[in-house]
Parts: structure tokens; C-alpha cells; sequence
């Protein structure tokens, strides 16, 4: 199969962002006397949309929305402030890009982060790259893994979504990819394990970023 674009997710695929989020999480449960979690722990918190992130952190009795909606709030004002202290591209990824780019690829981004927050990342982290498309979460677009944000893109790009390579981490990345018609590949370096990302419908695993470019020979 020969491929024109290929489709990424953001965290856990292009940029390692755990720490930056979840040191932002970290500092408004213990503001409200919720107890922190764990870095490893927020690899299985990550990857739904943040209303859902900070549900999940918080205790099982407080998961109401009068404590949902401000500690929401502050963590995305915290998380404003913060998106850039440790986060970074992965390893190998700025030469997946060039070589993506070398060979005039179309190249997207889907993301359930905010979509504001997307952007800042894009710009930030990957502003040497031209990407066709690159959403996050927005209000008027269910988020992944509902395929409508990937059909979306592969409308703007007038290209088949069946000639779309998608590359993500999570469970959730994979579904969306099966569910809009995609080649779906799991991130090995991302914050789930090869068993989630086979069991979820991964028709390729692959160990570092450049591993990509075998499946467009």
C-alpha cells in the first residue's frame, strides 16, 4: 500500500509531555488536599481529554462536578504556565520529520489535548516542520476516539483516509484509526505497552520514530 499522509497523535507520540501535565495535575490536587499520583500513573490518566484526566485523578467520592470544573480550571491555568518546563520532542523524531518532509509527505496531528494547548505544543516544540493539519480537542468535535476529527482532516487533505498511515500510542489512537478507515500503528516509546497496543487492533508496532519509514518503502 502506498501511503500520502500520515496522521499523528501528539502526547506520547511526537512530544514525551507526562511530566509537564502531570507536575501541573500534581500541584492543584495537593492545593485542594488530594493526593498526588505518580508519573507512571499518569501514563494510564493521559491520553482522553482533560475533563476526563482530572476525573480520574481525583478520589472516587469527589468526582462530582462542583470539584470538577475548578480543579479543571486551575489545572489548565496551571498547565498554561507550565506546558514547556520539561517536555520535549521524543528521540528520533526530528529525523522522522525530516525525512517525512524529504519525501513531501502530507503530515497531521489529531490530538484530544485542548485545542489551544495543541497549538502552543506545535509551535513550541515542532515549529521547524510544516504540518497540513493540526487539531485538538474542540468543542464542536467529538474527541478521539470517535474518527470524525481524522475524517475531518483526511477531507481537508482531499486524500483517501485508506492512504492515511496513523501513528499512536494509546488504545484510543488505535480505535480512531480503525474506526475512520486508517492504517493503524502503535508508539512503542509512548505511555502504553506493546500489549494494549496489539490487543487494540495495532497492525504494526514500532520501537523508535524512524521504524516509520519502512512502511512507506
Amino acid at each position: 500500500m502506498t501511503y500520502k499522509a500520515i496522521l499523528f497523535d501528539l502526547d506520547g507520540t511526537l512530544l514525551d509531555t507526562i511530566e509537564d501535565i502531570g507536575d501541573a495535575v500534581n500541584r492543584i490536587l495537593e492545593q485542594n488536599g488530594f493526593p498526588a499520583h505518580n508519573m507512571d500513573t499518569y501514563r494510564r490518566f493521559v491520553g482522553d481529554g482533560a475533563r476526563n484526566l482530572i476525573i480520574r485523578v481525583l478520589p472516587e467520592d469527589k468526582r462530582i462536578d462542583t470539584i470538577i470544573r475548578p480543579c479543571l480550571d486551575a489545572f489548565l491555568e496551571d498547565y498554561g504556565r507550565n506546558w514547556n518546563v520539561k517536555t520535549a520532542p521524543y528521540d528520533g523524531i526530528p529525523e522522522l520529520l525530516d525525512t517525512l518532509t524529504a519525501r513531501r509527505l502530507k503530515m497531521a496531528v489529531l490530538s484530544n489535548k485542548p485545542h489551544e494547548y495543541t497549538i502552543k505544543c506545535m509551535e513550541g516544540f515542532l515549529p521547524d516542520w510544516r504540518f497540513d493539519v493540526v487539531f485538538g480537542q474542540r468543542d464542536d468535535v467529538p474527541r478521539k476516539p470517535d474518527p470524525a476529527g481524522a475524517l475531518e482532516i483526511a477531507k481537508q487533505l482531499n486524500i483517501p483516509p485508506s492512504e492515511f498511515l496513523y501513528l499512536g500510542d494509546t488504545e484510543i489512537d488505535l480505535k480512531t484509526s480503525i474506526a475512520a478507515g486508517m492504517f493503524p500503528v502503535g508508539a512503542l516509546w509512548g505511555f502504553r505497552s506493546a500489549e494494549e497496543l496489539r490487543g487494540s487492533g495495532a497492525k504494526v508496532l514500532i520501537e523508535k520514530p524512524l521504524d516509520v519509514m519502512k512502511l512507506l518503502e
